[in-house]
C-alpha cells in the first residue's frame, strides 16, 4: 500500500483539484482492489424510502445544475440518515468541490467512522485537519497511515512534509513533525522533513543539525546536500561554500549541488570561482541541455551575457523542453545588450505557457519604442485574457506605452474602461489615479487612492501618491504628511517615498528636515525627479551651485524628465544647464 495525498488536498489547496467522481464501470486491472473497496457484507441493508430518494434526487439535480450548496446540505443529510461510507465519501468530495470545508469535515468525519480501514477516508480527514489548522486532531489519523505504510515510509514523509508546510503555525508544526518522527528516527526522510520544519520555524541551529542526521544516514543525497548548504548560507557564506567544496570533493559528478556552490560564490563575490565551476559543468555535461539551461542562468547573474546567449542556443539544440523559457530568457539578455530586433524575434517565439503573455507584453512595448505604437497596441488587444488578471495586465501594459508617448487623456480613458469591467482592480485603480494627476483631475485622483486604500491597507504607495499629490498641491499638508509617514512605516527602504517625505516638509516650510530626507533618497537612488526636489531645496536655502550640479547630472540622464525640466523652468528660467 502507497502512501499518498489527495491531489485535492496537497496541491492547489482544498479545492483547486477536486472533481466530482463519475460513476463508472470498475477496470479490470488484474490487482486486487480488496483494501480500496467497501466489504459489500459490511453496507448497510438500507430501505429506499421516499424521503431519500427525494433527497438523492434533489442533490444530483443540483449538483448537475451547478447549485453546489443544495447539492452539500442533501448529500451530507442522506449521509447521516443512510450510514453508508459511499455516500459519506461522495458527500465529502462535493464539500470539498463547493469549497465548503465545514462540511466536508462532517463528512470525512463520517466517512472514517464508517469505513475505519479506508486509507482514503483518513488521508482525506487528515489532510483537511491539517488545513483547517487543526493539528492536534489530525495527529492520531497520521501516526496510522505511516504506521499501516510498509515500503515507503521515507518518501511518505517527504509528502508530509509538504502538506504540513502549509499550516500557519510554524512552531506547532515542528513539534507535529517531530512527535510523528519519534518510531522513525533511522530514517533520513524523517531528519529531512524535520529541518525543513524546523526552517520555517526560524531555528536555524535545529535545522542544521537535523540536515547534518540526514546526511549521516544517507551520505550522497544531493538534496540534502543542497539544502544544507543554504541553511549554512544563512550563518555565513564561507560556511555554506567550505560544505559544498568537500562535498563535491567527494561527490563531484553531483551537478546540482555545484549549481548551488556557484550560485553561493557568486553571491559572495567571488566570481572567478563561479566561473571556474561554470566552466567545470559545460565541460562535464555538454549534451544535457538542462545543464546548459543552468549554466545560462548562472551566467546571467555574473553579467556574462556571451556565455548566457551561448549556453541558452546550446540547450535549445540540444533539445529542452521548455522552449518557450529559453526564448523568453533570451529576449531579456538581448534587450540587457541593447539588441531590440533579437529581442523582440525571441519573444515572438514565445507561443504558450506562462511566458506566454509577458512576452507579448515586452515585444509591444519594444515595438512602440521603434516609433510603431498603434500597431504595438494592436498587438496587445489581440492577445486572449485567460482571467481577470491576464486582463488586467494588457490594459495596463497598453496604458504604459501610451504613457511613454505622454498620451495622458488615451491613458486614463483605456483605464477608465478598464475599471468599468474591473472596478476593485488595484493596479488599475493607481493607474488612473496617477493619470488623472498628469490631467488635473484631482478629486478622481483622491477618490481612487481611497479607495485603493481601503482595498488594500498595507498599499504603501497608495498612501506615498496620495500624500504626494497632497503635498505638491499644497493643501491638506498635515493629512499629506501623516499619509506619507504610513508609507515609510510600510516600506522604510523606498527613496521615492523617503522622498516624498523630504518633500512634504519643504512644503511645510522645514528645510532643514526636507533636505535631510532628499538627501538620504537621493543617495540610495539618484533619481532625476528626486534630483529636481533635492535641487530645489538647495537652491532655496541658497546653495545654487549645489543644485545646478545636482541637475545637470540628472539631466545627463534623463533628459526628457517632465518634474526636472518643469523645476529648472520655474527656477532657472532656463530648459537647460550650461
Amino acid at each position: 500500500m502507497k502512501f499518498k495525498l489527495l491531489c485535492v488536498l496537497l496541491l492547489s489547496g482544498l479545492t483547486a483539484c477536486a472533481q466530482i467522481p463519475e460513476k463508472k464501470e470498475p477496470e479490470n486491472t488484474g490487482e486486487s482492489n480488496e483494501q480500496e473497496d467497501v466489504s459489500q457484507a459490511n453496507l448497510p441493508k438500507q430501505e429506499l424510502t421516499a424521503p431519500i430518494l427525494f433527497d438523492f434526487l434533489i442533490g444530483e439535480t443540483a449538483l448537475q445544475r451547478g447549485n453546489l450548496d443544495v447539492a452539500v446540505n442533501r448529500y451530507v443529510k442522506l449521509a447521516r440518515t443512510t450510514r453508508d461510507p459511499r455516500i459519506a465519501k461522495r458527500a465529502t468530495e462535493i464539500s470539498l468541490h463547493a469549497g465548503n470545508t465545514f462540511a466536508a469535515e462532517q463528512a470525512a468525519t463520517m466517512w472514517i467512522q464508517l469505513e475505519p480501514d479506508s486509507v482514503d477516508a483518513r488521508q482525506t480527514i487528515a489532510a483537511l485537519l491539517v488545513n483547517l489548522g487543526k493539528l492536534d486532531a489530525a495527529q492520531p489519523h497520521l501516526e496510522k497511515l505511516l504506521a499501516t505504510e510498509k515500503e515507503g515510509l521515507g518518501n511518505a514523509f517527504m509528502q508530509l512534509n509538504q502538506l504540513l508546510s502549509r499550516n500557519s503555525d510554524k512552531a506547532a508544526t515542528l513539534q507535529l513533525i517531530q512527535q510523528l518522527s519519534q518510531p522513525y528516527k533511522e530514517l533520513p526522510e524523517v531528519h529531512f522533513a524535520i529541518s525543513q520544519a524546523a526552517w520555517f520555524a526560524n531555528q536555524h541551529q535545529l535545522a542544521s543539525d537535523e540536515m547534518q542526521r540526514a546526511l549521516a544516514l544517507r551520505p550522497d543525497w544531493e538534496i540534502a546536500a543542497i539544502h544544507n548548504g543554504r541553511i549554512l548560507q544563512r550563518i555565513s557564506i564561507n560556511d555554506a561554500s567550505e560544505f559544498y567544496r568537500d562535498y563535491l570533493k567527494k561527490y563531484p559528478e553531483s551537478n546540482e549541488v555545484r549549481i548551488a556552490y556557484t550560485r553561493v560564490l557568486i553571491s559572495g563575490n567571488e566570481t572567478d570561482l563561479a566561473r571556474e565551476q561554470l566552466q567545470w559543468l559545460m565541460d562535464k555535461n555538454p549534451d544535457d541541455a538542462e545543464i546548459m539551461l543552468a549554466a545560462g542562468l548562472l551566467a546571467t547573474e555574473m553579467g556574462d551575457f556571451d556565455v548566457t546567449e551561448t549556453s541558452f542556443k546550446k540547450a535549445l539544440n540540444l533539445g529542452y523542453k521548455d522552449t518557450n523559457a529559453v526564448y523568453f530568457h533570451l529576449g531579456q539578455i538581448y534587450e540587457e545588450t541593447d539588441r531590440p530586433e533579437m529581442a523582440m524575434e525571441s519573444y515572438r517565439m514565445v507561443k504558450s505557457g506562462g511566458r506566454h503573455l509577458p512576452a507579448q507584453i515586452r515585444y509591444a512595448d519594444l515595438l512602440a519604442t521603434k516609433g510603431y505604437l498603434e500597431e504595438a497596441r494592436e498587438h496587445l488587444q489581440k492577445l486572449p485574457a485567460a482571467n481577470d488578471q491576464q486582463t488586467a495586465h494588457l490594459i495596463l501594459a497598453e496604458a504604459q506605452i501610451l504613457r511613454k508617448s505622454k498620451a495622458h487623456q488615451e491613458v486614463f480613458d483605456l483605464l477608465d474602461e478598464g475599471l468599468k469591467k474591473l472596478p476593485d482592480y488595484p493596479e488599475l485603480l493607481y493607474d488612473r489615479a496617477l493619470a488623472a494627476d498628469k490631467l488635473g483631475k484631482f478629486k478622481i485622483l483622491e477618490q481612487d487612492l481611497r479607495k485603493l486604500i481601503r482595498l488594500k491597507p498595507d498599499n504603501a504607495h497608495a498612501y506615498n501618491a496620495l500624500g504626494y499629490s497632497l503635498a505638491e498641491r499644497g493643501i491638506q499638508l498635515p493629512e499629506a504628511l501623516k499619509l506619507i509617514r504610513k508609507a515609510v512605516e510600510l516600506a522604510p527602504e523606498d527613496p521615492y517615498i523617503m522622498d516624498s517625505l523630504g518633500w512634504v516638509y519643504y512644503r511645510m516650510g522645514n528645510l532643514t528636515e526636507g533636505l535631510n530626507y532628499l538627501n538620504l533618497a537621493f543617495s540610495a537612488r539618484p533619481d532625476a525627479e528626486i534630483a529636481a526636489h533635492l535641487g530645489e531645496v538647495l537652491w532655496m536655502q541658497g546653495a545654487k551651485d549645489d543644485a545646478i550640479n545636482i541637475w545637470r547630472s540628472a539631466l545627463e540622464k534623463e533628459p526628457g524628465n517632465e518634474v526636472l525640466l518643469e523645476t529648472l523652468q520655474r527656477l532657472t528660467k532656463k530648459k537647460a544647464i550650461d
